[in-house]
């Protein structure tokens, strides 16, 4: 069996269309050396899904995304906190807590799953995150 060539619009198109066909909300689909997230809107009948490619050279760094394990409002620093978050690029390490997901008073830690460079931080404190939202990207130690 040979593999997917996610470079070709049309194979991206022929599975955003079936997708939606199947009332799927989104798929995640990784190769060694790429990753493509597809994503379609319910509400937006007609409308084009967002398509992300996330491509990887050999030898270059891992990326991992950490996602919303829950939807809520996002805040990367404990509300009770009097010290602001530090912003990437910063070391973390496994089990780190990198920010909180809030649902009325109830607040859901966001950890790190393994130690590397906090690179980016994707959501906005105070913004509305579905379950599996990207949050932080983080550049993963060899």
């Amino acid at each position: 069996m040979s593999a997917v060539d996610f470079s070709d619009p049309a194979t991206i198109a022929f599975l955003a269309a079936a997708l939606q066909a199947a009332g799927v909300d989104g798929i995640e689909i990784e190769q060694p050396a790429r990753k493509v997230r597809i994503v379609v809107e319910r509400d937006a009948s007609g409308a084009a899904p967002l398509v992300q490619t996330l491509q990887t050279s050999p030898g270059a760094p891992r990326l991992e995304v950490v996602t919303a394990p829950m939807a809520g409002i996002f805040d990367a620093t404990h509300p009770q906190s009097l010290v602001p978050s530090s912003e990437p690029p910063r070391e973390v390490g496994a089990g780190e807590t990198l920010g909180f997901i809030r649902v009325g008073s109830v607040l859901l830690p966001v950890k790190a799953s393994r130690p590397g460079m906090l690179t980016g931080r994707v959501a906005k404190d105070g913004a509305v995150v579905g379950y599996g939202d990207p949050l932080f990207e983080i550049e993963l130690r060899p």
